[in-house]
């Protein structure tokens, strides 16, 4: 099932292999990274870019907009805050229980001023190499760690229905998760809800449905809150790696996008340098979910 609908896209920007993604509804602004040439860069709707941050740092995988502004980035050694304005930057967190952090990859806020994140084995990911397993983990605003769940393969997007009290998490090479979560924010009852090798990238709409991004795949699977299987959002992509709503209506869709093969390349350990990955805007039947932001005090 392909939606078939004709829409417009609109290539924004370019890079060799572009994976985090925010929108910064504050600055009208969308932010993205680039994993291999590295940096966090910011473009305004109509593709004027704007800024770029912290331009040698590799591997960011996941990006959020502070509530003061503040750019978080994921990656090797832990989530670090960029603040635009300023040009400080400093670490959110870079350890866990006392232990250096190896990488972290996704993010997405929690309704109470922190996030929910997951790790990622780093060294075995750059290495091209089988990663070790992983977990999934809350930050709370006061920046205690609390851990989840773990024995996750390879943790990648993730998204929290606080409507249905639901979170969910990729599992990327083998399926997406559900969890129940608990007044307390505590996971329960893991089980499958898509069962697809190259689940990436994740967002939610404003009826609950999940969108799930294939680092294989020029579409976007879309399964409702009970489990339904609606039709394909289609793009002319070769793969997306994430996609994120935005716009004063919440019906403006960017996603980031690679060549068809990026994702095999990168896990086999391959080199990419062209710049074939690009940033995408389309429009949207539906509305997307916004979040509230995290409140982490930075300074």
């Amino acid at each position: 099932m392909i939606e078939t609908a004709a829409r417009a896209f609109t290539r924004l920007a370019s890079g060799v292999y572009l994976e985090g993604l925010a929108v910064d509804h504050a600055r009208d602004l969308i932010w993205y990274s680039d994993v291999i040439a590295g940096g966090v860069h910011g473009v305004r709707p109509d593709g004027t870019p704007v800024a770029s941050l912290d331009p040698d740092r590799r591997w960011t995988g996941g990006l959020l907009v502070n509530g003061d502004g503040a750019v978080l980035a994921t990656g090797e050694g832990g989530i670090k805050w960029l603040d635009p304005d300023s040009g400080q930057s400093g670490w959110l967190l870079d350890a866990i229980d006392g232990k250096p952090i190896a990488g972290i990859n996704e993010m997405v806020p929690d309704g109470r001023g922190g996030i929910f994140f997951g790790t990622i084995d780093m060294e075995r990911v750059i290495a091209g190499e089988e990663p070790r397993p992983v977990a999934i983990y809350r930050l709370t605003a006061e920046r205690e760690v609390v851990l989840l769940a773990d024995g996750i393969g390879f943790t990648n997007g993730l998204m929290y229905d606080a409507q249905r009290a639901r979170f969910y998490c990729n599992d990327t090479f083998r399926r997406a998760w559900a969890f129940d979560v608990g007044p307390d924010l505590m996971l329960s009852n893991q089980r499958s809800v898509c069962e697809k090798e190259d689940v990436d990238g994740m967002t939610l709409d404003a009826e609950g449905n999940l969108w799930i991004t294939g680092f294989r795949s020029g579409h976007v699977e879309r399964i409702a809150p009970d489990g339904t299987v609606l039709p394909r959002f289609a793009t002319p992509a070769g793969a997306i790696t994430q996609l994120r709503f935005g716009g004063a209506d919440m019906r403006d869709i960017y996603f980031t996008a690679v060549p068809s093969d990026g994702g095999d390349t990168l896990k086999e350990g391959g080199e990419i340098t062209e710049a074939n990955s690009h940033l995408y805007h389309c429009r949207s039947d539906i509305a997307g979910t916004k979040f509230a932001p995290p409140t982490f005090r930075l300074v």
